[in-house]
């Protein structure tokens, strides 16, 4: 596996320096789990940084009254657990993998010695940054856009604006990505087939030219 070239697949790690990415490269381990697999539970104490290769990995919150909180559905090339490097050790949510995936597993000691170079650390800062501009976007997302654009502006960005979609993950899953419930999205569902926009039958979702020039 070439770790390297992997990492420079990855929009996320856009601008970080060679230098950069070959030391990063170097302390990476990849990892393969399994569907509904736990990387790390929440408050476990941390060991490592880690960044999706592929497949799709859920990061949630368990609520005293035993209920699940998802706070993100990671992608290839997102990195996360990355908040034990800088204040609490522990992993503040828990990571299951939705689907069988590829992570690349970084250590949190050999992570922390890359960040006393100069350099790498200003690199990594820099993702740093996109992450936080991206978790912006996402709330003005989700207060801009209501449940059906959600669902569709979802789609396109997972799998480009095809007529015909095999999702790799569950309509339960999807929901929480799109911060919806599973009953008000199987209400939407419902909707847009009486519309002749969309169609989940089975595994495979129809969207109609129509749905996709709906949104921008």
């Amino acid at each position: 596996m070439d770790k390297e070239a992997i990492l420079k697949q990855f929009g996320y790690f856009k601008g970080i320096s060679d230098s950069s990415r070959a030391r990063l490269a170097q302390i990476c381990l990849a990892k393969t789990v399994e569907k509904k697999e736990m990387l790390f539970t929440e408050g476990e104490k941390g060991y490592a940084v880690y960044c999706c290769i592929n497949g799709r990995i859920q990061l949630h919150k368990n609520m005293p009254d035993g209920k699940e909180i998802v706070i993100k559905v990671i992608k290839p090339g997102e990195i996360f657990g990355e908040v034990i490097l800088f204040e609490s050790g522990n992993y503040p949510v828990t990571a299951v993998a939705l689907t069988r995936s590829q992570v690349f597993l970084m250590p949190k000691h050999q992570f922390h010695c890359l960040l006393e170079q100069p350099d790498f650390r200003n690199d990594f800062i820099a993702v740093i940054m996109r992450k936080q501009r991206y978790l912006a976007n996402q709330i003005k997302y989700l207060t801009s856009h209501d449940v059906e654009d959600r669902l569709l502006l979802f789609l396109r960005e997972n799998y480009g604006e095809q007529s015909r979609i095999k999702p790799a993950v569950s309509k339960k899953d999807i929901a929480a990505a799109i911060g919806a419930t599973p009953e008000t999205l199987s209400r939407v569902l419902l909707r847009m087939k009486k519309e002749g926009l969309l169609q989940w039958e089975e595994k495979i979702i129809s969207v109609s030219e129509k749905a996709w020039q709906s949104i921008t």
